[in-house]
């Protein structure tokens, strides 16, 4: 019987999986690095700058910012400081604890990350090739994995329904919203999942 080359020359799907998502990354990190270069900026200082901008205008505090990047509080803290020294960031006391400062954007820096939170955009039509089926289908398997690195310690707490002290699964018998969200106070689905909400309370 003649076999097909590929049943022994191909990796198993789940590595060429890796593969892809590798590949996505790099370009994510190409696109950072030519987003920053054109404002001034490091890539993690503009990862910083939609970090605040997608926070509580309450500021926030550097400790934060370190966890949401997954680096030291030194590297943040340098980070920072460069933000400061350019007039995008300020450092003032916190409203909910006077001797803790948290970090605020000026109004430079509320555009200058207006800008840099677009830098993932170029995705959207590589995205928009999907059929709106492969969309989902995706997007499930996306909150899956990011689920699954945050129960190992992989990456940050991401900011999902799924570890949300809102969140109430499977309170309903309807199949498309079977769960519940505190806050808002109604019914809602996995397609309804958000990955980085604004009011995620841990």
């Amino acid at each position: 019987m003649v076999t097909n080359p590929f049943d022994t020359i191909n990796e198993p799907l789940e590595q060429r999986l890796i593969t892809g998502l590798y590949k996505l990354g790099v370009a994510l990190r190409s696109q950072a690095w030519q987003g920053a270069e054109s404002q001034g900026l490091t890539p993690t200082q503009g990862q910083i700058l939609a970090i605040l901008q997608s926070r509580s205008h309450d500021g926030i505090r550097l400790s934060e910012v370190a966890q949401e990047l997954a680096v030291s509080s030194a590297t943040a803290s340098d980070a920072v400081s460069a933000l400061v020294k350019k007039g995008l960031v300020s450092r003032e006391k916190a409203t909910d604890d006077r001797r803790a400062i948290a970090l605020r954007l000026t109004d430079e820096g509320e555009s200058q990350a207006a800008q840099a939170a677009t830098w993932p955009d170029f995705l959207l039509t590589a995205v928009d090739e999907l059929s709106a089926e492969e969309q989902v289908i995706f997007f499930r398997g996306l909150t899956k994995i990011i689920l699954k690195l945050q129960q190992q310690n992989q990456i940050p707490v991401a900011r999902m329904c799924l570890t949300c002290e809102y969140f109430r699964a499977d309170v309903y018998h309807d199949r498309a919203r079977p769960h519940h969200c505190q806050l808002v106070n109604a019914p809602f689905g996995e397609l309804d999942f958000r990955l980085d909400c604004p009011e995620h309370l841990s």
